[in-house]
């Protein structure tokens, strides 16, 4: 499960380069260094104790006799479970490592198909991130939404920040159906509704983005609250267009327009960054999902609520019965699956 032989010849690699007093002379990259040594050294020595807890218990749970110390034999087997447990903790942080898994992550939510109900879908899958994060200890701001005229959100986008947050959530890519009664339908019909999600990694002071000004369409514009009133009587709203790609961004949660400004461009960031990822992971012959349209049969994930309750992820084929517990933020099996799988 764990290469411990490569771990420890990149941290031979880290203290030479360390060692080497030319490289101090670059200040980011030998913070950079050190952050990575203090890491692994720690990794290492997390597996060790593991391994260590475990051959341990093993050897008790065989000189231990079970028919007449068996109170003790259970105690050990339920000892066991939970080094098996952390073991598989450190195994999904090893499958985190790539080039922007360490770092916070924006995520958009849009409606897709079905109208209200799916406005509303989209507010019932911030929810979910929300009380995800929550139960990681993550921050969560909201950086921008468009509410529905009737109920929920035709999209929102916020930032989650926490220790490897792009890590957990680059996989959510993708369409999520809800099958549901939906309680907008005064006939108690079944409605089936589409949302989709997008997770871009956010851009900070070790990623050097060029953008020029010339390649940039800025518009300003009232921001808008429930029903489309208006809630600024000043053009603070902001919309960026990136001409060469034409990906669109907007920000209008803060009152200052500069404010605004300074948001939309770091999600502009964010966004041609995960697109050079892309990139990079298709020379390298990775999948990566793309943008479908966000219609039937281009889903990822089912939560069926109705006739029957299940969350399906197509990709993995991982099925919970539980639909309540995955809506209210238990997402971690899902996501560890979608981890192992990418392996």
């Amino acid at each position: 499960m764990f290469e411990k032989k490569k771990i420890n010849e990149n941290l031979i690699d880290l203290k030479k380069n360390l060692e080497n007093q030319k490289n101090w002379d670059d200040f980011e990259k030998t913070n950079k260094d050190l952050k990575k040594l203090n890491y692994l050294s720690n990794f290492l020595k997390s597996i060790d104790e593991i391994q260590k807890s475990y051959e341990d218990t093993i050897e008790l749970i065989k000189i231990t006799d079970e028919n007449t110390n068996s109170d003790l034999h259970l105690e050990l087997e339920n000892e066991l479970k939970v080094i098996e447990k952390e073991a598989n903790n450190l195994h999904i942080e090893t499958l985190m490592s790539g080039k922007a898994d360490s770092k916070n992550v924006l995520l958009e939510i849009h409606s897709g198909a079905g109208g209200v109900e799916a406005q509303d879908w989209v507010e019932m899958l911030l929810r979910m991130y929300s009380r995800w994060s929550e139960s990681k200890n993550f921050k969560l701001q909201i950086i921008d939404q468009n509410v529905g005229e009737e109920a929920g959100l035709k999209s929102v986008t916020l930032k989650i920040d926490g220790e490897k947050a792009y890590g957990w959530l680059k996989l959510e890519n993708g369409i999520h159906r809800l099958v549901r009664i939906s309680p907008f339908d005064s006939q108690s019909r079944r409605h089936t509704s589409f949302a989709s999600v997008f997770c871009y990694p956010e851009v900070d002071n070790s990623v050097n983005i060029k953008i020029e000004d010339k390649d940039l369409k800025i518009d300003t514009f009232r921001a808008s609250g429930a029903g489309g009133q208006h809630v600024n009587t000043t053009d603070s709203a902001i919309r960026i267009t990136h001409i060469p790609t034409k990906i669109v961004v907007q920000c209008q949660n803060d009152r200052s327009q500069h404010r605004n400004k300074s948001t939309a461009m770091d999600m502009l960031k964010s966004k041609l960054y995960e697109l050079e990822l892309a990139k990079e992971e298709e020379e390298n012959k990775k999948t990566r999902l793309q943008k479908n349209e966000i219609s039937w049969g281009n889903q990822i994930r089912s939560y069926v609520m109705q006739p029957y309750t299940m969350v399906k992820d197509h990709r993995t084929k991982v099925e919970l019965s539980d639909v309540s517990s995955v809506l209210n933020g238990n997402l971690d099996k899902l996501l560890e699956s979608q981890l192992i799988a990418l392996s």
